[in-house]
This record gives C-alpha cells, sequence and structure tokens, in this order.
C-alpha cells in the first residue's frame, strides 16, 4: 500500500521566538534555518517580516535552502485598507520568500471581542488576504487562530473562516489550538469535521502544549485526516511551548503504524543527526540540553547496572523503544560503547574523514571525546573542533605553529576625553620554523585582544587568515562555585563565506576562548591547504 505524503512545518523562529528569554539573532536564525533545511524538513517559517528588526534583516538577505520553502508570517489585512493597500500585509507578501502564512481570527468570540468587527467583515478579511497573496507570492497558508475553542463556540462560523480561506486559494489551512487546552479525542473529532468538509491534504495542524498533549494532538489530526504538521525544535514556543518536532520526527519515521502509513521529506539517514539539531538550538540559546528529552537527551537510553542493563546488553529492544543510533543518540551502559562507536563513524564520514571501522586510532578517538565530554565540551555545535580533534587522533592534520604562551591584561581607566573605557591587551609568544616572536594586540575584550596578538605574525600563514574574523561569542558556565567551568563557542567566518564553530573548556574563561580560538584559525589553515610547518613543532593544542 503506498504510504500518504505528510508535510512538515517548522516555526521555531517565529512561534519559537515567543519564548520567554530567547531572542534570536539574524545569524542564529540563519544557522537554524539551514540545519532544518539539512534535516529535511518542508516549510520553515523565518518570521514576520517589519515586524522587528531582526526578521527584516532576515528576510533582506534569506538563507539559501536547498530542500525547504521558506514562509512568511504576517496578519490578514486591516479592516478599512484593501488588501493591495496595506503595507504590514505587503511586507509579508513582497519578502523574498516561497510562501506566506497569514494568521487571521477564527473564532467568532475572538472576532467580536478582540477585533471589534462583524463576523462578515472577518471572512473578507481572510478571503482578501489569501488572495491577494496567492496571487503576487505563489502559495499562500491560513492560520486559523482559535480554531478549536472557535469551533467548540460556534463550529459554523469557524468552517466560515475555513471556506473564505479555500475560496481565496489557501494551500493549507491550519487549524489552531491557540491555548493549548484541547485534547486528543476532540482535537481527532474536530479535525475530522474539516477533513470531511476540504480534505485532509488542504489542512494542517498547529498545536501549544499547555496540558502536555502537543505531540499527541498533532498525531490525533494526522489520524483525522489532516496533512500538515507545525512545531517547533525541542518544543519551543510561548508559555509551556509547540509540538516538539524533535518528538514528532523520529515517531513518524520509526513507530508503528506511522512508519507503515506516511512517509515524510526527514530520511533514515537524515534522522541520525536529529540530536545534533536539537543540541545546536540550546547551544546557540546557551542553554543546557534537557538530559531526559525523548529520543535526543542525553538519558534517553541510560541504563544503570543490574536486571536493566544486563537485559539490555542480551536484548536491546526489552527497554529500548528505538535503536538510540537511529536519532544520533548512543546507549549508556559501561561495558557497551557500540553505539557510540557507530555515531562516532558516521560524524567522521560527515567530516570527510575515511577511517576503516576496526581502525584501532578509532577507539583511542572514542574514549578521548567521551573524556573531553565529560571535561564539559560539546562539540554537537562546534564541528570545527570535532574535525580538530579527530584529525589530531588519526594523525591527519600538519602542524603548523606552536604558542609558548600569553597574557592577557585588562585596565579600566579615563581616556584623553575624560571618558571611563576598559582596554585589554594581549601579549603571544608564537613559533613558526623554528623562529619564536612575541606580539602585543590591543581589543575591546580579552578574546579580541588575542586574537590581533595572535595575528601580529604568523609568518607564512597571515595571508591564509587575512580575511578571517570572528562574528559570535558565547561564554556558558557550566557548574557553579568559585572553581567554575566555563565553555566557550566562537563563530568564525571568512571573506568566502565559510562560517564555522569551535569551542574550549577551561576553568578560566579567558583560557578557554583561547583554545577555541586557536582551533579556528588552525581549522580554515587545514581548509584552505596551508603548507605544514617545520617538523617536530607542535601546533598549540
Amino acid at each position: 500500500m503506498a504510504r500518504e505524503r505528510l508535510y512538515l512545518f517548522d516555526t521555531t523562529l517565529r512561534d519559537g521566538a515567543q519564548t520567554q528569554g530567547v531572542d534570536f539573532s539574524v545569524e542564529d536564525k540563519r544557522l537554524i534555518a539551514e540545519a532544518l533545511d539539512r534535516l529535511g524538513l518542508d516549510y520553515i517559517e523565518g518570521g514576520w517580516p517589519g515586524a522587528n528588526p531582526t526578521d527584516t534583516a532576515f528576510f533582506e538577505a534569506p538563507p539559501k535552502l536547498k530542500h525547504a520553502k521558506l514562509v512568511a508570517f504576517g496578519m490578514t489585512r486591516r479592516p478599512g485598507r484593501s488588501a493591495s493597500n496595506d503595507p504590514a500585509l505587503n511586507a509579508v507578501i513582497d519578502a523574498k520568500v516561497d510562501a506566506a502564512c497569514l494568521v487571521g481570527k477564527a473564532s467568532s468570540y475572538q472576532v467580536e471581542t478582540a477585533l471589534g468587527i462583524t463576523l462578515e467583515e472577518n471572512l473578507k478579511l481572510i478571503g482578501d488576504s489569501i488572495a491577494e497573496a496567492k496571487k503576487r507570492r505563489g502559495e499562500a497558508m491560513y492560520d486559523a487562530e482559535h480554531f478549536f475553542d472557535g469551533y467548540k463556540l460556534n463550529p459554523g462560523y469557524a468552517m466560515d473562516c475555513l471556506q473564505a480561506a479555500f475560496d481565496g486559494g489557501a494551500r493549507w489551512m491550519v487549524l489552531c489550538d491557540t491555548n493549548g487546552g484541547s485534547l486528543p479525542d476532540e482535537v481527532e473529532r474536530i479535525a475530522a469535521m474539516a477533513a470531511d468538509r476540504f480534505g485532509g491534504d488542504r489542512l494542517g495542524i498547529h498545536t501549544h502544549n499547555d496540558t502536555e498533549h502537543a505531540v499527541a494532538n498533532s498525531l490525533a489530526a494526522v489520524r483525522a485526516g489532516v496533512r500538515h504538521v507545525q512545531g517547533t525544535l525541542n518544543g519551543l514556543g510561548e508559555r509551556c511551548g509547540n509540538a516538539n518536532m524533535v518528538s514528532m520526527i523520529p515517531t513518524l519515521l520509526l513507530k508503528k503504524p506511522w512508519c507503515d502509513l506516511y512517509e515524510i521529506g526527514v530520511s533514515l539517514e537524515q534522522l541520525r543527526s536529529i540530536k545534533s539539531v536539537s543540541h545546536l538550538l540550546d547551544e546557540l540559546l546557551n542553554r543546557a540540553p534537557n538530559r531526559h528529552a525523548p529520543y535526543v537527551g542525553a538519558s534517553a537510553f541510560a541504563h544503570k547496572g543490574g536486571l536493566h542493563a544486563s537485559a539490555v546488553e542480551k536484548d536491546p529492544a526489552t527497554y529500548e523503544h528505538v535503536p538510540p543510533e537511529s536519532v544520533g543518540n548512543r546507549r549508556k551502559i559501561p561495558m557497551s560503547d557500540q553505539a557510540g562507536r557507530a555515531n562516532l563513524l558516521v560524524r567522521l564520514r560527515e567530516a570527510g574523514i575515511e577511517v576503516e571501522a576496526k581502525n584501532p586510532k578509532v577507539d583511542r578517538l572514542l574514549d578521548e571525546v567521551k573524556q573531553r565530554e565529560a571535561d564539559g565540551y560539546s562539540f554537537d555545535g562546534a564541528e570545527a573542533s570535532f574535525e580538530l580533534l579527530a584529525r589530531r587522533a588519526l594523525g591527519l592534520l600538519p602542524d603548523y605553529f606552536n604558542v609558548h604562551r600569553f597574557r592577557v591584561t585588562v585596565e579600566r581607566r579615563y581616556n584623553a576625553r575624560g571618558e571611563l573605557i576598559t582596554v585589554s591587551e594581549a601579549v603571544v609568544k608564537v613559533e613558526v620554523d623554528g623562529k619564536s616572536t612575541s606580539s602585543v594586540g590591543e581589543g575591546n575584550g580579552p578574546v579580541n585582544a588575542l586574537d590581533h596578538a595572535l595575528r601580529q605574525d604568523l609568518g607564512k600563514y597571515s595571508s591564509y587568515i587575512a580575511d578571517l574574523e570572528l562574528a559570535d561569542f558565547k561564554v556558558r558556565i557550566l557548574n557553579g562555585g568559585t572553581e567554575a567551568t566555563t565553555r566557550v563557542l566562537i563563530e568564525s567566518r571568512d571573506g568566502a563565506g565559510n562560517r564555522w564553530f569551535t569551542v574550549g573548556v577551561s576553568p578560566n574563561i579567558v583560557d578557554a576562548a583561547f583554545v577555541a580560538l586557536m582551533d579556528s584559525i588552525i581549522w580554515k589553515l587545514h581548509r584552505d591547504g596551508a603548507p605544514a610547518g617545520v617538523p617536530g613543532k607542535r601546533s598549540g593544542d
């Protein structure tokens, strides 16, 4: 039997951005969009053009996606304006995107109390706006806000709102459980009513997690006929969050009957990267991943010694509902490292490193990765540092230069104009091809000063890093107290548009930053084919 296609729509960059304490930068949004695209999502909602400077800047230079359609979000036209003469609506329709998603009320109560307009006028707002978006953008979607509560109050009017969007040419009419209060049985019943009238291949589902049922509600809607599913990475979203795509995707791909009935744009091979995508989001938000998150959490497949551990060793399915490696995770039992080894080999291939599976250096590398992670390293968002670690362990990385020592001072003083300023100064002693030099650099912070000092005299390598610059810098304290461990994540870029992440860990924030900075420079030298240094000289690591 042929499987039906489900279309996945991620709204992390818009609905997820409404999470308290979340503030994406333009660069964060680009990185997340590209990660979602590689994962195989069908639609990625980028935000609301014109709503704030970040979203406006993001849509001015949107990422070039290879698979997913980029979607701009906005509202239906305002009362008293035509669809072609509403600046807010036009900002959405005219954005450099593949589709537009417009939200409009689908509850008679909300229309009369929140909007203060007649029910008939609201239907015109929906129909006119969708028709204009379809005419000028090609694909239009209608977010039926408060649909489930609206249906319970006035089912006929909620359906009329969908009809207005349908008549306007909406590709998808998305049924929204806006306050997150609906339960699976009522979601399935109401969604089935809509599917009977419009066909499930025109309907989507958007659920919130206020009763801890967002994923279950989404699956209930699919069971009712809906063929478009919305959610966010790690369930990000206002209040209690949205349906969690990181749980939804593996459930659809691995669990029966879903995997037998439906197909999605994410392949089984792409699914192996979902843990890395999940943790990338946490790294960008500067927060610790949820260890107990389904599928991708560090403890999702952890088994203590004793009866469970013994049973899992003999038959993993006894206590594991899916193979850990299928979602990029690994089993945690002291005497079983096979899943970790398999994942390591996948990551090596992704980094372009071909190595025999039985090579003893792979086992030593796995031990080193585990030790680094125990020390506080996280390589999910720092692919460049992972590649360097692997190449060093496998003997595939040339030596370039050696840093003997560095010193950083920070001075707070008044300048000649009487302004209070803080200046950092760094001194770095570096050896290139047997020649040692000491260089001084100033900057607006310790890392900036170290960067300037290190670049002062790298001899034959200076031309290779001339266009390298630091794009972002994130610090996270891994444990409290006076001896806290610090993790620093640095994003670098060059004139060719390449971007990469490196990580450093140390009790000293400056030392952690220097480790990440060194990795950034060495990774660029390796990638650009810089010649090795004099044999026997060790690169800083």
